[in-house]
């Protein structure tokens, strides 16, 4: 911890707390989180964080909500609700990738304003497609849980490269060599499929894979 001699003289706003939060969740993940780390990125003491904070459920919320925030801000509102919905798809699959503790809070408490402005955005622009009333919590909560899920899963994938300190398209490379391997006669949807394996983009993939959401989503029109 700082001592006096170090402490900053400016306001410490809780802005500025979630700010330093954010930067050590994003380079050392939810366990570097501790108030001790973050009185000596901010040094400050306790009682300044405390006085904005009451603990690191609280911290780890608000800094969700700031990230969540930022991607709703970004999906231009009064637009064409089928390309506002992509925007808001991809702006949380980046969010995610950038902020894997992001994907992780957003499930453990899924009654804080992140989740619920989530659904709320999603929800509202379904209704602008004008999904029938009685398929429109369906269709919100599906492709929600796309959204996250597979954002979640890319950002475990890309954790779990990084400590190994492994390379993608390597480790594609092997995998998609294991399926060109295998009876085109017993699995031929996978003997196919191991090129795109190989080559795919994830990111591509997943806005591929909201469209093809929407698409079924326009059928219910």
């Amino acid at each position: 911890m700082a001592n006096r001699a170090q402490r900053r003289t400016d306001g410490l706003s809780k802005e500025v707390i979630v700010q330093a939060a954010a930067a050590i969740l994003d380079e050392g993940g939810e366990a570097a989180l501790t108030f001790r780390a973050l009185t000596a990125r901010l040094s400050t003491g306790y009682g300044a964080i405390y006085h904005h904070v009451a603990n690191k459920s609280d911290l780890l919320a608000a800094a969700t909500d700031a990230v969540i925030a930022r991607v709703m801000g970004d999906a231009v509102a009064g637009g064409e609700p089928r390309e506002a919905l992509r925007t808001v798809s991809l702006g949380l699959f980046d969010a995610i990738d950038a902020h894997p503790w992001v994907g992780a809070q957003l499930s453990r408490e899924p009654w804080r304003p992140a989740l619920l402005e989530v659904y709320e955005r999603i929800g509202g622009l379904l209704e602008a497609l004008q999904v029938p009333e009685q398929a429109l919590f369906d269709a919100a909560g599906a492709l929600v849980n796309y959204v996250l899920g597979v954002a979640g899963q890319n950002a475990a994938n890309a954790r779990l490269l990084a400590a190994d300190e492994g390379d993608r398209d390597a480790f594609l490379g092997a995998v998609a060599a294991r399926w060109a391997a295998l009876d085109p006669d017993e699995y031929p949807f996978v003997h196919r499929a191991a090129t795109q394996l190989r080559e795919h983009d994830d990111r591509e993939q997943f806005l591929a894979g909201v469209d093809i959401f929407l698409a079924g989503i326009a059928s219910l029109r």
